[in-house]
């Protein structure tokens, strides 16, 4: 193994990293926007509202997520769409913008089913006591039920967050430089084979095993004094 390529090509590395950061977190946050909207939208009284929310939770958790980019990408993508910059990358947002949204979700596919669970763990008493003060459901559900159903998701949030940044290295199949079609662009450029995906690997580890320590301790810091 030879890493001697590293002073030529860790812009590879640093800017596809800040890719995959960025593409993680649109997707996060989408995708945990659409999961909290599918999970109250299954747990409503309008039938067909919920069949068509089942329909599609199945689909995104039952079919590979290699075939849901590239379908997603053949539907949205196209050329003519504007070029972002992120260093020495340039990313064609007709390939970026249809990763991110089909990556978003096949996440809120799962985190629909993380927060309806979050949800149905808050005392069935909470939700009583906000109708008897006259609380509409509407804003039962918004001021009482979730704030307290945040509490059981958010360590679910944080290793979507984690499983995002390693799933996203899928998007190399349409296109989007990240770092792990960083480290394949360097083992072109310098004719190595093992060394580029071992230092992506090692940019992998980093980003997650900082990310799980921090969420770890937030969960730890957010439980101390609460009593279910």
């Amino acid at each position: 193994m030879n890493f001697d390529f590293l002073g030529q090509y860790w812009a590879y590395f640093n800017d596809g990293m800040l890719v995959t950061i960025i593409i993680s977190f649109f997707v996060v946050f989408l995708g945990t926007l659409i999961g909290v909207l599918a999970a109250i939208g299954k747990m409503s009284k309008i039938a067909p509202l919920r069949w068509i929310l089942n329909a599609y939770i199945e689909i995104f958790r039952d079919t590979p997520m290699l075939i849901q980019i590239t379908i997603g990408f053949l539907l949205i993508g196209g050329t003519g769409w504007p070029q972002l910059n992120v260093g020495i990358l340039s990313e064609d947002l007709g390939r970026l913008i249809p990763g991110i949204l089909v990556l978003a979700l096949n996440s809120g596919a799962y985190m629909a089913e993380i927060v309806r669970a979050g949800i149905e763990a808050v005392p069935a008493g909470q939700r009583e006591a906000a109708y008897s003060l006259g609380i509409r459901p509407t804003s039962t559900m918004t001021q009482v039920i979730l704030p307290q159903a945040i509490r059981n998701i958010l360590p679910a949030v944080g290793n979507e967050f984690v499983t995002i940044i390693k799933d996203s290295s899928l998007l190399y199949t349409i296109g989007i430089i990240e770092v792990f079609n960083g480290a394949t662009t360097v083992a072109h450029l310098s004719y190595q084979t093992i060394s580029p995906y071992l230092i992506a690997a090692a940019y992998y580890f980093v980003v997650c095993f900082f990310l799980s320590r921090v969420m770890a301790r937030f969960e730890k810091r957010l439980g101390k004094g609460y009593i279910k």
